[in-house]
């Protein structure tokens, strides 16, 4: 399978005199997260399979600066930021895409006002116009009826207003798709978010995830669909908490896609 996922990366691009016609940022998470490697490994499945020219920095992405401005360390997130900037302008990137909603939310949102300007894309609106354009097909496959509610990722939802990408493409997969409580503008956030990824809780008689995960098994899904890294482990570790692991399943939209095509 190691063949068969091949990813090049920028610099042997540019060895050869060429541009992709996109940048994938990997993120972090993607990275070094055994859980998100498996969502990285199924996106770049599907961009094989829709025949996308794409390179990867490698080595040469370093963290966009996302959690250290959260935290309020502007100073360490503008240099993190400026390094970032510096190599993908070097490389002359125009259209970057990320299955982290928190990359996502910093390069296409922050990065301009220190000159890193690019087409920014989610991964479920890029996979959703590789749909429209044909160039990738979607069918429901194992997924075909099943039970599914969507967390919307606060960098995502609210951050940036993209609610209908990843529900089209899991209507796409003929799942039956249950809304929960709070949803889209109304989302409860995971608990992630603003850097609380990487500190203990605030005081209070709940963790935020295991709130949100009980708004989620109000609706009795068989599988919770995310489309963010962090929110995958915050539910992950709230299904775990309310004793779930074996019910309920807690996906990447990206995975779902790949796993319905065996891919």
């Amino acid at each position: 399978m190691a063949e068969a996922l091949k990813v090049p990366t920028m610099a042997e691009y540019m060895a050869e005199g060429k541009k992709p016609e996109v940048l994938f940022w990997v993120g972090c998470m993607g990275s070094f997260d055994d859980r998100a490697k498996k969502v990285t490994k199924a996106f770049v499945k599907l961009l094989h399979e829709a025949k996308v020219d794409f390179a990867v920095l490698g080595t040469e992405e370093s963290c966009t600066g996302d959690p250290a401005k959260r935290a309020g360390n502007e100073f360490l997130f503008q240099m993190q930021a400026a390094t970032n900037i510096e190599v993908l302008n070097g490389y002359e990137i125009k259209k970057v895409v990320t299955a982290c909603p928190h990359c996502f939310n910093t390069i296409k949102n922050e990065y301009p006002a220190l000159g890193g300007n690019y087409e920014v894309m989610h991964h479920t609106t890029f996979l959703k116009s590789l749909l429209e354009e044909g160039r990738l097909t979607v069918q429901g496959g194992k997924f075909k009826g099943k039970r599914i509610t969507f967390h919307d990722p606060c960098y995502l939802g609210r951050g940036n207003n993209i609610y209908e990408a990843p529900r089209d493409l899991l209507r796409k997969l003929e799942v039956e798709l249950v809304e929960m409580r709070k949803c889209k503008q109304n989302a409860l956030c995971c608990g992630a978010g603003g850097g609380q990824m990487f500190k203990d809780a605030e005081p209070g008689n709940k963790e935020v995830n295991i709130k949100r995960t009980e708004q989620a098994m109000e609706v009795k899904p068989e599988i919770i669909a995310a489309g963010c890294p962090f929110c995958s482990t915050m539910m992950t570790d709230g299904v775990k908490g309310k004793d779930q692991e074996g019910e309920i399943e807690i996906m990447d939209v990206a995975e779902m896609i790949a796993n319905a095509h065996d891919l």
